[in-house]
């Protein structure tokens, strides 16, 4: 818990700055620090208790010294001299789609604005309209950020949410009188965002149990403690509920509370005419009272006549009708995944040398892995030049030699330009691996150019995936405009893919759009994106929102053994000169 309480001091520090006009250069390795630190597999406690935090890429003599900072006194002074110089609403202010620091600050000089809820009443009353660089566009965009932003304030990121629930499990599951503890709730379905965290515990000793929940490190506030359910705020802002059961309605307990309610419902309803009564105690005859099922989930559904439904699936969208005809997809699984093609190095904008990802991801157990840094539009990334991508693949090619049952597939995530063109030529693609498609600019573009734009992209013969589809990044930034249905038609008659990508700022595809393009016969790329070797790790989310689409192993490319890939990847390739 304490990697996201130093990583978020950071990223304010870094916003601070911004808003001061500060150096680029420090501000970047305040945010390049943040991320580190987030991505961090290891407690950051730990790391500091050996003398390695400056082993953590990016952390220098100066951060390290903070960091330790924090973890004895839980503050830093830097960040607390630079709160004083700022009010705290202005700092929200920045973080708005279509406001930034340079607004943020015309805006607290000129109307005092500083608050977000100011600059919403100002905005509807058309007062911003005016001021140097707003016109009613400006506006309408500030607007579209206020209601992303109150969204985002509603419910916590899928990738936020569950390594803070998996912290707070971690530190009740050694108490001895914890028998089986699970994540229930919307996060146990894997849901992008979550609006609470459900913690259930089977035990004998509830008692115990609750005393240390309440007294956790990060408890802000107790909200209720009880003989069996206590309630906490955590400082990540997020309500944390603990309920403790005993053993013999754990099952039960776990099949309700992971809900959805909708599907609750309809589970209760079958039960219902077979005579009997579902209820987090248990499965109950309505004649006798007596319990015949409820230590197990799967108990719960023998007993009102279905099989087991995955939790990802549990949302009423035709999961029961399908179950009862024996018909429930078998989902893809993370073991399924034979490789990564989606993932960038210090060649562009990762953050890693080419051996170290090809290294990591063969310990990894893959059997190929991409390197698909950025084309020469991307140029804040670090985009490469046609002549620096094709000394690249020679690196590529060299590396292969160390590695006999594992392939390095040499790859560019290319920029769509704006009319649709790539970003590198033909001659150049022809030398990959594998290309993807992605659109970094023009984002807002009419929804028919943006879509006409995509469409060419995948009707290039060298494209073979169109990576994070919609451009939209949870609670930061809204999808761009765009006919996904046109889009699928296309991928499917061209062979293509689309991509879930697994970062849990995208998560792009979302469940719902990847479903349809598994109706329409779309092929799917389930990947990371990654920028840090930790990245990797990402693929769960993917692999979790593509459960929750019905995907099955068949309709993911990078489930095919090398050979099938690269026969894929391939297929209407013209030949090369």
């Amino acid at each position: 818990m304490k990697n996201f309480e130093i990583a978020r001091a950071f990223e304010e520090i870094a916003d601070l700055l911004e808003l001061k006009e500060e150096n680029i250069f420090r501000i970047r390795a305040y945010r390049r620090a943040a991320q580190n630190i987030e991505s961090l597999a290891e407690d950051i406690a730990s790391v500091a208790t050996r003398g390695a935090l400056e082993q953590i890429p990016g952390i220098g003599k100066d951060l390290a010294l903070k960091i330790q900072e924090y973890l004895k006194t839980g503050r830093m002074n830097d960040l607390e001299e630079l709160r004083q110089e700022v009010p705290k609403g202005v700092v929200e202010l920045m973080n708005l789609q279509s406001v930034g620091p340079k607004t943020a600050k015309l805006l607290y000089e000129k109307l005092q604005v500083d608050s977000v809820e100011k600059l919403e009443a100002l905005a509807r009353a058309g007062t911003l309209v005016g001021l140097p660089g707003i016109r009613e566009k400006k506006q309408e965009d500030i607007l579209r950020g206020i209601e992303l932003w109150k969204k985002g304030q509603e419910r916590m990121p899928l990738g936020k949410a569950l390594p803070l629930a998996k912290a707070l499990v971690a530190a009740l599951k050694d108490l001895k009188e914890v028998q089986e503890i699970e994540v229930a709730g919307s996060l146990r379905r894997w849901k992008e965002t979550i609006g609470d965290i459900d913690i259930l515990v089977a035990s004998s000793k509830p008692a115990k149990v609750m005393g240390a929940f309440v007294n956790l490190p990060g408890v802000q506030e107790v909200l209720l403690q009880g003989e069996t359910k206590s309630s906490i705020r955590h400082v990540e802002g997020i309500q944390v509920d603990l309920r403790v059961l005993e053993p013999g309605a754990f099952g039960a307990a776990l099949q309700y509370f992971t809900g959805s309610k909708q599907h609750n419902i309809r589970v209760r309803d079958l039960a219902s005419r077979k005579g009997l009564k579902v209820s987090e105690y248990g499965v109950f005859d309505e004649k006798t009272g007596g319990r015949i099922a409820g230590e197990t989930e799967e108990e719960v559904y023998e007993a009102v006549g279905l099989p087991f439904i995955p939790p990802e699936l549990r949302e009423d969208t035709g999961e029961v009708e399908v179950a009862l005809e024996g018909k429930l997809p078998r989902l893809i699984q993370l073991s399924d995944i034979k490789g990564d093609l989606h993932a960038h190095t210090n060649w562009s904008d990762g953050h890693h040398p080419l051996e170290e990802l090809i290294e990591a991801a063969y310990r990894k157990g893959y059997r190929y892995m991409i390197v698909s840094d950025h084309s020469r539009s991307q140029t804040v990334a670090g985009g490469l030049t046609a002549e620096r991508l094709l000394d690249q693949v020679k690196k590529l090619r060299a590396l292969q030699k160390r590695y006999k049952h594992f392939r390095i597939l040499a790859g560019c995530e290319c920029d769509t330009l704006a009319d649709g063109r790539m970003d590198f030529s033909d001659e150049v693609l022809s030398q990959l691996d594998i290309v993807l498609a992605a659109v970094h600019s023009r984002f807002k573009q009419s929804k028919e150019e943006m879509t006409r734009r995509i469409i060419a992209a995948l009707k290039n013969p060298y494209v073979n995936i169109l990576v994070h589809p919609t451009g939209r990044l949870i609670g930061e930034r809204a999808p761009y405009e765009v006919d996904l249905e046109a889009v699928f038609q296309v991928a499917r008659a061209e062979g293509k893919a689309v991509e879930i990508n697994s970062s849990p700022q995208r998560l792009d595809l979302n469940d719902l759009h990847a479903r349809r393009a598994k109706e329409m016969g779309v092929r799917i790329s389930i990947d990371t994106d990654t920028h840090f070797l930790d990245h990797l790790g990402n693929i769960a989310f993917g692999v979790a929102v593509a459960r929750r689409a019905w995907i099955e192993k068949g309709d993911v490319v990078n489930t095919m053994p090398l050979q099938g890939l690269l026969q894929w990847a391939h297929r209407g390739r013209k030949k090369r000169a």
